[in-house]
C-alpha cells in the first residue's frame, strides 16, 4: 500500500474537498491510504495557517517515516515563504519521499530538486477531487503514484531530465536561493489568468536567467488569458518562440502541463515510477 500524507503549503482546503479525494481513493485506489494533515483547514488570511505552522505541518510529514508521498493539497500563494525554512530541518526519511504538485507549489519543488531530497513531481492535486473534470487529472496523479506512467507528459523520453512549473514561479525561483541546476534539462512552463503582455514579460524574464546549458523549453497551456483592451499582436507560442530564437534557446514545442484537465505528470529529472510504493 502507499501511504499519502497531505498537507497545504500556500493557501487552505475545506472539508468537502478532502472527503471527495478520500471517497474517490477509497472506490477506485484501494492501494492507497490517504492522510490530511489538520493544518490543510487552517486559515490565517490569505493562507493556510501562519508561515510556521505550515512549514512545520510540511516537515511533519516529509520526515514521518510512516508516509511514502507528501501531496500538496492546493496551490495559491505562499509556498515560497517557507520552502528554505522546512528543507532546512528535513531529515533521512524526507529524501525517500515523492513530492507533488504544482503551480505555486512549484517552489517546494525545486528547492526539494536543487538539495536532492527524493523525487520532486509535478502532478495534479487533491483539491480538484470535488468536480468531475477535475477528478480524473487527480486520478492521473494516484495511477502514479501507484506505478502507473500512463500519465506522463508524452514528450518524456527517459534520457532527457526534465523539469515543469507555472511560468511565473519559475520566474521568481531563478536567481533564488531555491533554484535547481537544470543544466541539460527540458524545461516547461504552464500559465493562468495573465495577459499576454504579462506572458511575454515572463519569458523575457525567465530566458535571461536560465543557464545557458539547458536543453531546450517546452510551452504548456496559457489559459484564461484576460482581455486587454488592444490585441498584444503575438499567440502565446509565438511568444515562446520569440524569446528562445533571440537568447539561443531551442524551442521544442507544446507539453501538455498547465490548468487545465489534461494536465500531465512530470518527474523531475528522468521519468520514473514514484519513489516509493
Amino acid at each position: 500500500m502507499s501511504r499519502i500524507a497531505i498537507c497545504a503549503p500556500a493557501t487552505p482546503i475545506t472539508r468537502s474537498h478532502a472527503e471527495a479525494l478520500q471517497n474517490l481513493v477509497a472506490e477506485e485506489f484501494p492501494e492507497h491510504s490517504v492522510e490530511f494533515h489538520p493544518q490543510c483547514f487552517a486559515v490565517d488570511g490569505h493562507f493556510a495557517g501562519p508561515d510556521a505552522l505550515r512549514a512545520e505541518a510540511l516537515v511533519d510529514c516529509a520526515n514521518d517515516p510512516n508516509f511514502d508521498t507528501v501531496w500538496f493539497a492546493k496551490g495559491g500563494y505562499g509556498s515560497n515563504r517557507i520552502a528554505q525554512a522546512a528543507i532546512s530541518f528535513m531529515n533521512e526519511h524526507a529524501r525517500q519521499k515523492t513530492y507533488a504538485g504544482f503551480s505555486d507549489c512549484g517552489y517546494l519543488l525545486a528547492a526539494l530538486y536543487r538539495h536532492d531530497i527524493g523525487q520532486s513531481v509535478h502532478a495534479p492535486m487533491p483539491v480538484s477531487a470535488r468536480s468531475e473534470r477535475g477528478r480524473e487529472g487527480v486520478r492521473r496523479s494516484l495511477r502514479w503514484f501507484a506505478g502507473d506512467t500512463s500519465g506522463l507528459e508524452p514528450s518524456l523520453d527517459g534520457k532527457t531530465p526534465a523539469v515543469a512549473f507555472n511560468l511565473i514561479t519559475l520566474c521568481m525561483v531563478a536567481g533564488s536561493p531555491l533554484m535547481p541546476d537544470v543544466t541539460d534539462h527540458v524545461v516547461m512552463v504552464e500559465e493562468v489568468s495573465e495577459h499576454l503582455y504579462a506572458v511575454d514579460r515572463l519569458f523575457f524574464q525567465l530566458t535571461n536567467l536560465l543557464e545557458p546549458g539547458i536543453a531546450g523549453i517546452r510551452l504548456g497551456a496559457i489559459t484564461a488569458v484576460p482581455e486587454n483592451d488592444r490585441e498584444f499582436g503575438q499567440s502565446a507560442e509565438e511568444i515562446a518562440q520569440y524569446w528562445c530564437a533571440r537568447m539561443g534557446i531551442p524551442y521544442l514545442g507544446r507539453a501538455q502541463i498547465g490548468h487545465t484537465v489534461d494536465n500531465r505528470v512530470v518527474p523531475f529529472g528522468l521519468a520514473s515510477p514514484a519513489a516509493a510504493t
